[in-house]
């Protein structure tokens, strides 16, 4: 059930305050440019069961301002920065205003989400180094790290305050490849939105491609076959296992086990390629549609269950080996009360006690006869994130095995066309991707094209956890801590 209330900017930190008093979370904040002013929405989730409400803010065009909920929740205070970064729109009494988006060489003024933004302008000056805090006492010392690093991963800035190899503070400085992805939704047709809902991260193809059509759906009132909605289920947790696999064998990796490392990635391989006789694409793309699901094979069960075997004796090697066990034991523990406060989601939250899981929360599909059980850790250290990812590769094996029983392929399954101007016009997609809940709001024009698409990845909500699970630990931990969180840049520099 989704809710919306129109209500003055004064009114706003009282709401809020009883949402999320409530037991609500704030899962998306999404700035409008409308015809006669600017608007604010807050989306608060909770469940089960599902339940969405909605709080529109209306602005003075001239002078655009909100209160700021940082005090309130972490994650306000982060969209918050955001919001002013790429619209201008300033969060009053927000206790760390400076930048978050935007890099200190954008300039002053140009806000790009504004609809007379037009094309970037040139680079300015440097408005003086980024304001990293230095922590100052006798040996301590930073390591600077990136934003340029080796291998194949993107560009985000470390800086490490130690003393010896004991890290005092880190701080990450992300947003080196902000793509305007916001904006290039603007004018698209729903269709023509799918390919880039796709690739905002590249490995959550079917995640944020799902999310996606459900808001579309919502929006244009278009209801989903039930044999579209479990094919769709199953692709989720395909795309949930080939992406657990490969994050195993690199936890082991970081520890000095290539051999487990070697015996995942083959394992992986097996599913890519499963993947592309499924969907025609190894990420699984072109699976979800808007309205539906296509399929060009089903997944056998005994080839499956060969798979499901496979990694139970990779897992049992890994966990069987004393110096793999002890150097994941007790590592960048995050703990319970932490995790709750900064917001974290997906397996990071559930490593450090916390249950939240969309599929429990906001079902698309019925999920009640399928014995879903969401694996939960307390120790919050590196050996708890590898543990649930362990057993969400078994409960995701159960549910595809459930979710194929019955489908068809090769089939499409799509939901008749709408009749134009049918729906609300406006639409909300909560989806448990493989890290996490993606929430994805969309708003359309009345042409049915794309006025404003906002996604969040469950990325922008766990990076300011990494820094906190890492405090008191040591430079060499680092690489393997960052694996154990395994968060997407791309998904996080929209």
């Amino acid at each position: 059930m989704r809710t919306a209330h129109d209500i003055n900017a004064t009114e706003l930190p009282g709401k809020a305050e009883t949402l999320l008093a409530d037991g609500h979370r704030l899962a998306l904040v999404a700035a409008h440019h409308d015809e006669h002013g600017m608007r604010v929405v807050y989306l608060f989730v909770t469940g089960a069961p599902d339940t969405r409400t909605e709080l529109h803010v209306r602005l003075d065009t001239d002078r655009p301002e909100v209160p700021s909920l940082a005090h309130l929740s972490f994650p306000a205070g982060r969209f918050e920065r955001e919001m002013r970064d790429l619209f201008g729109i300033v969060p009053l009494d927000h206790p760390l205003p400076r930048r978050l988006v935007r890099h200190f060489h954008w300039p002053r003024g140009w806000y790009p989400m504004r609809p007379d933004a037009g094309p970037p302008p040139a680079f300015g000056e440097q408005e003086g180094p980024y304001p990293f805090l230095e922590v100052e006492r006798d040996g301590v010392y930073e390591i600077p790290v990136g934003p340029v690093h080796t291998g194949l991963i993107e560009p985000g800035h470390f800086r490490f305050s130690v003393v010896g190899e004991t890290i005092l503070k880190l701080k990450a400085r992300l947003w080196f490849v902000h793509k305007g992805v916001e904006k290039l939704f603007e004018g698209r047709s729903t269709a023509a939105g799918l390919p880039l809902a796709e690739r905002i991260s590249g490995d959550t193809a079917v995640g944020h491609a799902l999310a996606y059509c459900l808001a579309v759906e919502e929006a244009t009132g278009t209801e989903v076959p039930a044999e579209a909605q479990r094919a769709r289920a199953m692709l989720l947790e395909l795309e949930r296992i080939h992406n657990h696999v490969a994050d195993l064998g690199m936890l082991c990796n970081d520890v000095g086990h290539g051999i487990l490392n070697a015996h995942a990635q083959r394992v992986r391989e097996q599913l890519l390629r499963l993947n592309r006789e499924i969907t025609g694409h190894r990420l699984l793309r072109g699976g979800v549609v808007p309205g539906g699901a296509a399929l060009r094979a089903l997944p056998d069960p005994a080839r499956l269950k060969a798979i499901g075997g496979d990694i139970r004796e990779i897992t049992g090697l890994a966990l069987g080996h004393s110096t793999v066990h002890d150097r994941f034991t007790g590592t960048a523990i995050l703990r319970t009360d932490a995790a709750r406060s900064i917001g974290c989601l997906g397996y990071v939250a559930r490593a450090s006690g916390l249950a939240a899981d969309a599929r429990v929360a906001h079902p698309f599909t019925p999920y009640d006869d399928t014995g879903l059980a969401v694996p939960v850790h307390d120790s919050g250290d590196v050996l708890a994130r590898f543990l649930v990812r362990a057993e969400e590769i078994d409960t995701s094996l159960a549910l595809i095995e459930q979710f194929a029983e019955g489908l068809s392929a090769p089939r499409a399954v799509l939901a008749p066309s709408p009749e134009p101007g049918m729906g609300p016009r406006t639409g909300v997609g909560l989806v448990e991707g493989w890290r996490g809940t993606i929430a994805t709001r969309i708003e359309l024009a009345l042409d049915g094209t794309l006025a404003r698409v906002k996604p969040v990845d469950p990325s922008f909500f766990n990076w300011p956890a990494l820094p906190v699970a890492l405090a008191d630990t040591i430079v060499p931990d680092f690489p393997l801590t960052n694996k154990s969180f395994n968060l997407s840049y791309a998904g996080n520099d929209l």
